[in-house]
Parts: C-alpha cells; structure tokens; sequence
C-alpha cells in the first residue's frame, strides 16, 4: 500500500470518530508526506493545525495509523513552509521516479463529481482526456471562479490516468512551481550549482502528464514565465498531456506573455458556470449521502441552502456540514428550517439583491424577445409576452433568490402563486429544451 492509499484509508477511519465540522477543521487538508522507518510525517496547512493536533488528537492519531499500518510509527506534523526549509536534493544515482509523488488527492474522483448544465461539457472533455492523454486536447485549459470544481475536475483526471496505466503524473499548483523555481535560482547564485537546475527540470519534465493549478499566478512571475514557456514547449514536442485551470480564459490573462496565451489556446479550453438550482441539490443531495448522516435533512432545509449559495461549490457543502455539526451538539436535535436557518447566520452573507438586480433581468429578458419591460408588468396573457414574463421570473426566483412576494410585485402586482407556477413551468421547459436553457444562462451571464 503506497503512502496515498495509507492515508486516504486513515482519513476514512478518523473520519468515524469525529463530527464533520471537526474533520473538515482540523483533517481534510493534511497529507501524508513521508516514511521511515519509524516516523510517519504529515503534512498539515499551519503551525495552529500542528499544535492542536499534537496537543489534542495525537494519541488517537497514532493507535488508527498503526492499526492501519500494522507497525509503530510517531507521527510528526510539519507545514509546508518546514518542508520548504528542509529540501533534501536526492542523490544523482536515485531513479528520477522512485517513490513519486503526483500530489494528487485521491478522495476526488469522475465518480463523485456531481455533473449538471453547467459542467458536463468540461466534464465530458476531462474525461476524454484522462482516457487518452497526450493525444486528445493539449493542453486542456480549464477555467471557472473559484469553488466551482476546476481541481475537482483536475485531480480525477489524474487520479484516472494513475489507476488506468503507468504514466507519471505530476499536480502542482502554479505557486508551487514558481516557488520551486525561485529558491533555485537563489541557491545556484551563491552556488553555481548546475545540478539544482537539472532536477528542477527533470521533476517538472520527465513526466507523462503535467497539471498546474490557478495558472493565474503566474502572471506576477515574469522571470518564472520564460522557464514554464520553454517546460511547456518540451512536453508538448514530446506529445505529453498538460492540464491547466485558472480562474479566466486564457485571453484575459492580460499579464502573461502573448507566446504563453497564444499556447493555452492550441488545445482546448472548458469554462465551468455556477451551478443552476437543480445541480446545487443534487451536490446537497451527494454531499449527505457520501457522509452517511444519520440525520434526516429536509426538503426545505436543502432548499434554503441551494438558494442561499448559487456560486461557491466549497461553501454549499460547508453549509451542509455546519448544520449537520449545529444539529448534533443540540444533543441530537431534528434538522429544521428554523435551526438551519440559526445555524446558518452568520455563515451565509445575506445577497442584498437591490431592485436594480430585478430591473437588469426585466431589461435583458425584453431585448432579447423584441417587447418592452412594459409589457413584462402587464397583464397581457400571449405567448410572446407570458413566455419571456415567465423566463425573467424564472432567472428572479432562482439566480437572484428573490421571494415570490418581491417577485410577484415587480411584475405588475402578481401574486406567488402565478410566480411558481411560472418558475416550476420553465424549470420543466429547459429540461426538455437545451436552446431554452442556453438563452437563460447566456441572460444570466449578462447580469452585473
């Protein structure tokens, strides 16, 4: 068992013994770095992580991982920046591949990626990548705001590859490689230690498939942007895979070398919008199942979740976990509305949608479908009217999260009852009409 599979099945036993608001605290972020011969080393994201979990879960740390392991480990925690000023360069007479390491989180897989309009295009091309890499769409661009998915996406492409065949796969972040890259550059000046290159070169080249994360800080590294050019051009002669994500297209990276930009775009770029309604229950939906919660989560609970966050994937599943943790230190207590909603309020920062919102979508609906906001507020009942009425309610009640009420009084004093029947009557429509859903999410990709 490798050391990922070590502590991917350590992270699932820990996991048993503690609520998800503490797991996600204090475990979901550390890794498993390194073995000795009695030292078990993890990896954890601050100094406040490493005291709090040697001071108060270290014993129970220990007796799970060496059940686990059937050995006699210590557990030492160490952060990154440690790591960072203890880099042992590996003999020259070492295999470039022993014991590599591709950084990949297990745990994020194409299975529990929850798929919806809204990223199955991405989904479907990562996919195709990951199944022939190096010979399909390179590089693979990815891009979205954040909490959408893109290292989801990123790390199933290279958790597949890995199970799939012996290729070498290597996830770094662009942070990660520009902080490589610049501590040997000040060390071979002192130095002039042309080996520190050499393995610098060999660690981000000689691998089958290369991914970087968050490209975008690489714009603040313009000397760093010349050695990912000529890395880049190596592997892409070589015909190996590289995957990137940022948080804008290529095109907008006005801070990057055109030469770079201009080779993002050879391949193929996927963006991934914010999820609709649907998409954002089903990953509430997926979320409580793959935790197993013993408490029964309503549908309104659920609801005023997916309502309440429309555009961060990470903060809907820390939504669901916060009340999950509120409900059972209130000694087991029923999940409610009332609860979540106490739960939730300091969590959620309330969307303060002005009229403004309501009049842009009214706007846009009317350019679109050559009538006037007039008519939208009007009891006017034919087809050419009621539809995009019904359309701009729709965008109202589910990207603006609006209540029916306010909804109900910006178009001409409708009651609630005509608005839902009116957002229930779309929500069918786009099912069965992908032109109809295009529309809607181009009308709200205009929305400022």
């Amino acid at each position: 068992m490798d050391i990922q599979n070590i502590w991917t099945s350590f992270l699932n036993k820990i996991e048993e013994y503690l609520n998800p608001m503490l797991f996600e605290a204090w475990f979901s972020e550390t890794k498993l770095i390194e073995l000795t011969e009695d030292k078990a080393k993890v990896l954890v994201p601050m100094q406040v992580h490493k005291k709090h979990l040697k001071e108060n879960y270290n014993d129970l740390v220990e007796n799970i991982f060496n059940d686990i392991t059937g050995s006699n480990f210590k557990i030492e925690y160490v952060t990154d920046e440690e790591v960072k000023q203890n880099i042992v360069i590996a003999d020259k007479g070492v295999p470039s591949n022993r014991n590599f390491e591709s950084n990949l989180d297990p745990r994020y897989t194409f299975d529990n990626y929850v798929v919806g309009e809204s990223n199955k295009f991405a989904r479907a091309n990562a996919l195709a990548v990951a199944e022939k890499p190096g010979l399909m769409y390179n590089p693979l661009f990815i891009y979205s705001n954040s909490g959408l998915g893109k290292t989801h996406l990123m790390h199933a492409i290279g958790n597949y590859i890995v199970e799939n065949s012996n290729k070498k796969v290597l996830y770094v972040t662009s942070e990660k490689f520009v902080n490589d890259f610049l501590n040997i550059c000040r060390t071979n000046k002192n130095d002039n230690n042309f080996e520190l290159i050499d393995d610098f070169k060999a660690k981000y080249r000689d691998v089958d498939v290369l991914m970087i994360d968050d490209i975008q800080y690489l714009e603040i590294a313009n000397k760093t942007q010349q050695e990912f050019f000529n890395t880049f051009n190596e592997l892409h002669n070589k015909n190996k895979q590289i995957i990137i994500s940022s948080d804008r297209s290529p095109d907008d990276l006005k801070k990057l070398e055109d030469r770079l930009r201009t080779r993002f775009n050879w391949g193929l770029t996927v963006d991934i919008l914010p999820p609709d309604f649907n998409l954002r229950m089903n990953i509430i939906d997926k979320k409580i199942q793959a935790h197993e919660m013993a408490i029964d989560f309503p549908q309104d609970v659920k609801e005023y979740i997916a309502s309440n966050c429309t555009s961060d994937i990470r903060k809907l599943e820390g939504a669901i976990t916060r009340v999950f943790a509120y409900a059972t230190i209130m000694n087991g207590s029923n999940i409610t509305l009332d609860l979540s909603i106490e739960a939730l309020k300091d969590y959620f920062v309330k969307s303060i949608i002005s009229k403004n919102k309501i009049d842009q979508v009214q706007q846009l609906v009317a350019r679109k479908y050559n009538i006037t906001v007039e008519d939208l507020k009007s009891k006017k009942r034919s087809a050419n009217i009621g539809v995009p009425r019904q359309i701009a309610m729709y965008i109202c009640r589910n990207y603006l999260n609006e209540p029916l009420a306010r909804i109900g009084s910006e178009f001409g004093g409708k009651d609630h009852t005509t608005v839902m029947h009116s957002v229930d009557k779309i929500k069918k429509e786009i099912v069965k009409d992908i032109n109809l859903a295009d529309t809607i999410q181009n009308i709200v990709n205009q929305i400022k």
